[in-house]
């Protein structure tokens, strides 16, 4: 059976993945919605917004080479003090 979802929540849960780093597995639970359904949204949302999903990928590649990046610079910085 499904349940009718209020179209403000879907674009919350859309605005979450694609801004906030969210995945959709995260959404899904917090949200209590299929990861289809939410996909299903998506889908539909990207066909009218085109590069939408592409720009979500980016931007969770940016965070993590970015955590990526401080790591490798504290470890470099204590091998300098080690020295």
């Amino acid at each position: 059976m499904h349940r009718k979802i209020d179209p403000d929540v879907k674009d919350r849960i859309i605005d979450k993945i694609k801004n906030d780093g969210m995945t959709v597995k995260e959404a899904s639970v917090e949200f209590g919605v299929s990861t289809n359904a939410i996909y299903n949204w998506i889908g539909a949302k990207g066909r009218t917004e085109p590069g939408t999903l592409e720009m979500s990928k980016l931007r969770r590649e940016n965070e993590a080479l970015k955590q990526i990046i401080g790591q490798l610079l504290l470890d470099s910085e204590r091998g300098k003090k080690n020295r």
